[in-house]
Formats: C-alpha cells, structure tokens, sequence
C-alpha cells in the first residue's frame, strides 16, 4: 500500500506543480478575495485531479487483464506520452520565459467560496492533458496491475492530498508568493521541477517494464 501512496503523491505532484493559466487565476483570485475563497479554490482543483486520478486507476485495472498481451509495449507507449508531457512542459515553459510572456488572468467579479470550489473544479476537468497524464502513468506502471477498490482509492486520495498541498501553497501565498510563483523565474522553474518529476516517472517505468 505505500508503493501506491507514494505513487499517488509523486503523480499529484507531477501534475499540479506547473503554475500555468489556473495556478495564476487561483494566485489572482486569492489575493483580490479572501483565503477562504481561495482555499475553496484550491480544493476544486485539487478534485478534479483526485477524480481523474480515481478514474486512471479504476480504468488501468479493469483493463489490465484485457491488455496483458501487449502491455510491454503499452508501457513502453506510456513512457513515451509521459516523456512527451515533460518535454511539453519545458518548451512551453521556456517559450514563455524567453517571450516575456507574463499576462495574468483577472477576475471580473470577486467569487463566493463554493462558486470559487465550482469554478475551478469545471476549469481543471476540461483540461484533457489531466486525464492523458493519469492514464499514461496508470497503464504504464506494474505497480498498478490489479489495484483493489482499496488501493485504487488510496491512488486517488494521495493524488488528492499532493495537488491539495500545492494548490493551498499557492492560495496561502497570496500576492507576496504569488508575485514569485508566477513570475516569469517562478514559472519557469515549477514547470521545469515538474518536467523533471515527470521524466523520472517515466525512466522508473522504463526501468520496471
């Protein structure tokens, strides 16, 4: 059980840690509103990674007997999408950065807390990139074959608990640690220690696989 925690919080953190267009919204938001909207925020963006994360392994188990056959070369073909993902975010980290590209998304009107929890939980699921992230690295590991519901709950909470800390973090912050996360060094850098993260993940596939 704790191989599949400690996978649930790398794979959390993998994908949350990137302070794109939401990780600035939320920095954005906190700061024009209060903590609390921001940490509700916060949270609906941390359930909407849970629940991918949910169903990535609910997914990769029931279909691991079915693909057993070929699952060499579909964790081979995960490596690649996961090594893809990484390279994707250090280009577009490093476009931006070169580009000065720094704009901030403004909220019009100041939001209650469960229309901030709403907001960002609907902003975060309709980024497909989540999903492909949490499929590529569930199908891909040994260590999720045959995941019982237990297990496969285990994945998603830590999943959960990892995106939640660092979701927080950023909300917590306000506009003192949000000037330093979402500038154009404090871009560039998330994106690169997740990229980094990412292609670890990926090598320890290639290494089990």
């Amino acid at each position: 059980m704790s191989a599949i925690l400690i996978a649930g919080l790398l794979a959390g953190y993998g994908i949350a840690m990137p302070v794109g267009g939401i990780g600035t919204y939320l920095v954005a938001l906190t700061a024009r509103t209060t903590w609390r909207t921001g940490a509700c925020a916060a949270l609906g963006v941390a359930t909407a990674d849970g629940l991918y994360a949910l169903v990535a392994a609910v997914g990769g188990a029931s279909l691991t007997d079915a693909l057993e056959p070929a699952m060499t070369p579909l964790r081979r073909a995960s490596v690649l999408v996961l090594v893809a993902i990484a390279a994707r975010g250090t280009l577009t980290a490093l476009r931006e950065y070169k580009t000065r590209n720094t704009a901030t998304v403004r909220t019009r009107t100041p939001l209650s807390p469960t229309r901030a929890y709403a907001a960002l939980l609907g902003l975060t699921l309709l980024n497909p990139a989540t999903v492909l992230y949490f499929a590529a690295l569930v199908l891909g590991s040994p260590a999720t074959d045959s995941l019982t519901h237990a297990e496969q709950a285990a994945f998603a909470l830590a999943a959960f608990t990892a995106s939640a800390s660092w979701q927080l973090l950023l909300a917590g912050g306000g506009a003192l640690l949000g000037r330093v996360l979402t500038s154009r060094k404090g871009r560039l850098a998330t994106a690169l220690t997740s990229s980094a993260l990412i292609t670890g993940l990926a090598a320890h596939l290639l290494v089990s696989a």
